[in-house]
């Protein structure tokens, strides 16, 4: 595990360059994504580039870590919709060549993987982390074995994603999501963390023991995992 603590802005830019390496060398690059506030600035920044020419997604395929269960694409609180609207209609990406889990087919969770290795598996995963330690909606107590499946939110997740919706009712009680070991497959990971207000987990992650009681922590066992934060999420280190 590296980690490299910066200015969200350059982490964006430095973060960008991860993409710009891989892309340049294998350009049908099977490319993990995540949702959320975090990887803003990073997806601004690879539309950026795209527009200047300096990268282009138009071989490569990508599979996004998790959906909200009963949500279809549709629906502004998707994940699909946020991907859409925040990267895949700003960059030169097929839109067939996406991938999001169904909302609507939780039954089948299963077989995202099977997609996922059919398509070579995943050369770099994009991850944030919640407040309890989650990564994508792989919630504490979740196995380091387990695959795409059905997870049950825990009301500090629900509370933390209520800020999205109408009210915290709005808020999905499932959502299906890649698994530990889903997310561990991929050859290489770039980890994002901003604020004061994940200091502690990050603390946690990098720091304490490796336990599902803190998924992220299982990061430390990665191969080739780079850990960028800003200075608030790297205050307790």
């Amino acid at each position: 595990m590296k980690i490299i603590i910066d200015t969200p802005e350059k982490i964006a830019e430095l973060a960008a360059e991860r993409y710009v390496e891989l892309l340049n060398r294998k350009p049908n690059a099977v490319l993990g994504y995540a949702t959320g506030s975090t990887p803003l600035g990073l997806y601004a920044q690879l539309a950026k580039l795209n527009a200047a020419g300096k990268l282009t997604f138009k071989d490569a395929t990508t599979f996004n870590l998790d959906e909200y269960a009963g949500l279809d694409g549709t629906h502004e609180q998707s994940y699909r919709y946020f991907m859409n609207k925040n990267l895949f209609e700003h960059i030169d990406i097929p839109m067939e060549n996406t991938h999001v889990p169904s909302g609507t087919d939780t039954a089948h969770a299963g077989d995202y993987d099977k997609a996922i290795a059919a398509a070579g598996g995943v050369d770099l995963q994009l991850l944030g982390i919640g407040h309890d330690g989650h990564i994508g909606f792989n919630e504490p107590g979740t196995p380091f074995g387990s695959i795409t499946h059905v997870v049950d939110l825990t009301p500090m997740t629900r509370e933390a994603n209520a800020r999205f919706f109408t009210s915290i009712d709005e808020v999905p009680t499932q959502a299906v999501s890649m698994g530990m070991k889903t997310i561990m497959n991929a050859r290489q990971i770039v980890f994002i963390a901003l604020g004061k207000d994940k200091a502690e987990i990050i603390k946690k992650m990098i720091d304490g023991d490796v336990t599902t009681e803190v998924p992220a922590s299982i990061l430390q066992l990665h191969p080739n995992c780079e850990v960028f934060l800003d200075h608030d999420a790297a205050s307790l280190l």
